[in-house]
């Protein structure tokens, strides 16, 4: 019947929705039997469970009544109900019957597919194609195999076969179904060239492409595809500094392309370029600034780094979301996705910004219209579990595991809930090894399999996943463990006890803040548990104050030119300086009090590497209270080595390596020694290992050091509510135990690179570029001497600095300014452009030497300047405002 023909062309061209209308249609005019099994599997195909099942019984009833493809019909009805055994038998008994049957090979090849028998599979395709070459979607499916096998010679002489079949068959097939399979064939052969490392000849086909595509050959919306097909292939086969230079190769050429702009900014996010892809989708926004999706794209790169941008885009998505209105091109069941999107961008905001009770209610507002949208079951779960709310989290992780079982049972040995079948660990493990944008292998889910396998005691294998986890992930954190070391010993020079003796009037005499401190997976959090369940003690988390200081020290050196940066510029603030930086401070930690503990005596911050700030710290806060957090490094090691950290772009890149681990904790150790040596008696060291055996004990050490009452609710630190954000947000919720002391000794056989990392002696660069200066504040005085017209006061305190530091832009401009308002131009004007050859991001000062210019009558001068392009001005220059934009008069 040549009906049943055309209802198996649609079939295999995948049209399962006109299939089943013309099948319908059929199947009422002529009762035909043979109509049902292909009905049925267009209503499989379209999620019609009910109607598919109902279907295929009135087909079985009829199954005497079926020729041979009519049973293979029956079969794929079956396989895609996921009823393989079922089918299995069903197209072995035909093919017993006839065994040349090219239809029954191919659909028992597809069923022994998905039944993970590729063998078998390989056989039935193969004899499918040799009794029927034509048929695409067999190429298709025996392509991969062979890719899957690395048989590449064997997938090439079938790609050929392929596009020779493709050819022949072009003007029978619809001009959407023609390019499917145009570009799966092209893929394949995408990465048939990378696999014989012939990147030359994809890029060669690419280049054709292009300029098929600019002579109007073909679509730009097909080249784009392409382009994005293979940097995806040259990602997943770690080649992700390729894929970046072909993807802004051609992003030149087509700079308005969206989905080029999204495709680089996933590409430079996975590598760690947050800024870069934040630009980037900028770009695309200029060009396409109704787009939805680039907006929700947007907030979700700026959501951990920069508060105000994630909340300005998610916020602009859900304005556009609410908008949308049903057409045909965007269908409402597309836009209520889109909404989805939008609102679950806006939750992870508010998350992000602890208004916890605003973001859960936009997650369950999604849930309650799209009851398995992940990204809100899986950011509902993770907040949830923060704020120690384990048994709702932990049912959310089932549901998630109920839609896709890897990101369900990662989520769930993320909270220490552990698969009992080692079954579900080895499909774990395949997902692992599936390559996708990131490279080769998925890091996160192996470090979720190194978890389960310590918990099934089977150390080896635990750390052979760790090894894997940690070398993927290490692709992309350039960690320098030189420069870090170079680092604390300009820590331990800038911070000196003359340091401290010289500026005994600098700091504010504050007892509130408390530092918690130690390498990561020390016990910090442990210990900022313990000591947040007293009534005057509020814990504030991992708090960024200390850094951002530190940042706007280097910015204001950046900004006046003086070639320091942090710490050196220590030695130039002054006791008014440190006062305002330390108010802010103190500021920023009533304000996080506020809510919860708005009496609190003492706020703790727990940023782990605070250890390497103390100096600073002290500086600020001569009173203020350290406790610093010891462990036995080797545990530290194994923890460390055995976490994915959310912030590993941030600062934890030495964490994925157990050389620099051991490095880290050297450094560490040095910078301990050298603190108590300038603070002797003023950093209260505590053993993680004490706080194990006896936490009441530690509890009171660490209260009365503090200097509050003892209240005995501290020792139950597992039942307080509070949120929880860092790596340890399970083990804070559970009792003292004790499994975690000499976990090291499970690993000992791995620990060489360790011992190498730690045992190394420390030899940093030396420090040849820190100048001394005898007294802070040359600038600033300087800059306020001359503003109350004190020139010779102020020239003064402008070359005392020029004598330490000639190359001082600010202060050589500045002096410039003295020079002029005492009428010597020539002097004044060579100064003035050594300050702006140093700083040229200074508009003002630009301006000024323009005025002093025509002043002296150097029109050429002028005109040369005036023309010159401006420089670029770093984005760190906004955040500092600027006191010496001074005016020539």
């Amino acid at each position: 019947m040549n009906e049943l023909n055309v209802l198996r062309k649609l079939a295999e061209q995948q049209q399962h929705g006109p299939l089943k209308e013309m099948a319908e249609s059929l199947y009422q005019n002529t009762g035909n039997p043979a109509i049902l099994p292909l009905l049925a599997s267009a209503c499989a195909h379209l999620g019609l469970k009910q109607q598919t099942e109902i279907l295929y019984g009135q087909a079985l009833e009829s199954l005497a009544e079926l020729d041979y493809d009519g049973r293979c019909d029956l079969a794929a009805v079956l396989i895609v109900m996921q009823r393989l055994n079922e089918a299995n038998s069903m197209l072995t008994e035909i093919l017993i019957e006839q065994p040349m049957h090219a239809l029954g090979h191919a659909r028992l090849g597809y069923c022994c597919l998905l039944q993970d028998e590729q063998s078998c599979a390989q056989q039935h395709f193969e004899q499918s194609l040799a009794l029927l070459p034509s048929r695409l979607v067999v190429h298709g499916n025996l392509l991969n195999l062979y890719l899957n096998q690395a048989l590449y010679q064997q997938a090439q002489e079938q790609l050929d076969k392929a596009f020779e079949q493709l050819e022949q068959q072009c003007d029978e097939l619809p001009s959407g179904i023609y390019q499917q399979y145009w570009l799966q064939f092209n893929t394949v052969q995408l990465q048939l060239w990378l696999k014989n490392e012939d990147s030359a000849q994809a890029e060669d086909w690419l280049q054709q492409l292009c300029e098929q595509q600019q002579a109007g050959e073909c679509e730009e919306a097909l080249f784009i595809h392409c382009l994005q097909q293979y940097s995806r292939l040259l990602a997943e086969s770690d080649l992700h500094q390729q894929a970046s230079y072909i993807l802004r190769k051609y992003f030149k050429q087509y700079p308005n392309n969206s989905d080029l702009c999204l495709t680089l900014s996933e590409l430079a996010q996975v590598q760690g370029h947050f800024i870069q892809a934040v630009n980037l989708l900028h770009k695309a926004l200029k060009n396409d600034s109704e787009n939805i999706t680039l907006w929700i794209q947007l907030s979700s790169a700026c959501v951990h780094r920069f508060d105000k941008k994630a909340r300005k885009a998610a916020e602009k998505a859900v304005a556009l979301g609410q908008a949308l209105k049903d057409t045909p091109e965007q269908p409402l069941a597309q836009i209520k996705r889109l909404r989805a999107q939008a609102g679950n961008a806006l939750a992870q905001v508010e998350s992000q910004e602890q208004n916890f009770d605003l973001s859960q209610k936009i997650y369950r507002d999604i849930l309650a219209e799209h009851a398995h949208f992940l990204p809100a079951l899986q950011g509902l779960a993770q907040q949830l579990m923060q704020q120690g709310h384990i048994d709702e989290a932990l049912e959310l992780f089932e549901r998630v595991k109920q839609i896709d079982p890897i990101k369900g049972h990662s989520a769930l040995i993320n909270a220490r809930r552990f698969p009992e079948d080692i079954n579900t660990l080895d499909k774990m493990a395949i997902a692992a090894n599936q390559p996708s944008m990131e490279g080769s292998l998925k890091a996160g889910i192996l470090f979720q399999l190194a978890s389960a396998w310590e918990k099934r005691q089977e150390f080896d294998k635990a750390f052979g996943f760790a090894k894997q986890a940690n070398a993927a992930s290490k692709q992309f954190l350039p960690y320098n463990a030189k420069k870090h070391r170079n680092q604390c010993a300009r820590l331990r020079h800038a911070f000196c006890r003359a340091l401290f003796e010289h500026r005994k009037e600098c700091g504010v005499d504050s007892s509130l803040p408390v530092y918690i401190v130690g390498m990561p997976r020390s016990g910090t959090t442990l210990v900022e548990q313990i000591l947040s369940g007293h009534s005057d003690i509020f814990g504030a988390g991992e708090l960024g104050v200390i850094p951002q200081v530190v940042q706007g020290l280097s910015r204001w050196e950046r900004h006046t030119g003086s070639g320091r940066s942090y710490p050196d510029c220590i030695d130039d603030l002054n006791a008014y300086a440190a006062e305002g930086i330390a108010n802010n401070v103190l500021t920023e930690l009533i304000e996080l009090a506020a809510e919860d503990k708005p009496d609190a005596k003492h706020v703790l911050d727990k940023l782990p590497h605070n250890f390497e700030n103390i100096g600073l710290i002290k500086f600020l806060f001569p009173n203020a209270k350290i406790i610093s957090v010891r462990r036995d490094p080797r545990d530290i090691a194994i923890s460390n080595y055995f976490t994915d950290y959310q912030a590993k772009h941030g600062g934890m890149g030495f964490a994925y390596d157990l050389e620099t681990i051991g490095e880290q904790l050297a450094d560490h150790n040095q910078l301990m020694h050298h603190w108590q040596q300038i603070f002797p008696g003023e950093i209260l060291e505590l053993n993680y290992e004490d706080v194990v055996d006896d936490l009441e004990g530690a509890a009171r050490k660490m209260l009365d050091y503090i200097g509050v009452d003892w209240q005995p609710q501290v020792l139950k630190f597992n039942e307080l509510q509070r949120t929880v954000k860092t790596a340890s947000v399970w083990q804070v919720r559970q009792p003292i135990y004790k499994t975690s002391k000499a976990k090291w000794k499970s690993y000992k056989g791995h620990l060489a690179p360790l011992i190498k990392g730690s045992n190394a002696k420390i030899l940093p660069d030396p420090i040849t570029n820190m100048l001394t200066l005898p007294q802070p504040g040359f600038l600033t005085d300087g800059v306020a001497l001359y503003k109350k017209n004190d020139l010779d006061g102020a020239e003064r305190s402008f070359k005392k600095m020029l004598h330490h530091n000639a190359e001082h832009a600010a202060c050589n401009y500045m002096l410039g300014l003295v020079y002029l308002s005492k009428n010597h131009l020539d002097e004044g004007i060579v100064l003035l452009e050594k300050g702006l050859a140093k700083a040229p991001w200074h508009k003002e000062w630009r301006n000024n030497l323009i005025k002093a210019y025509q002043l002296n009558g150097d029109t050429e001068k002028v005109q040369a300047l005036q023309t010159r392009p401006a420089a670029k001005i770093d984005n760190d220059h906004f955040a500092v405002s600027d006191n010496l934009h001074t005016q020539v008069n």
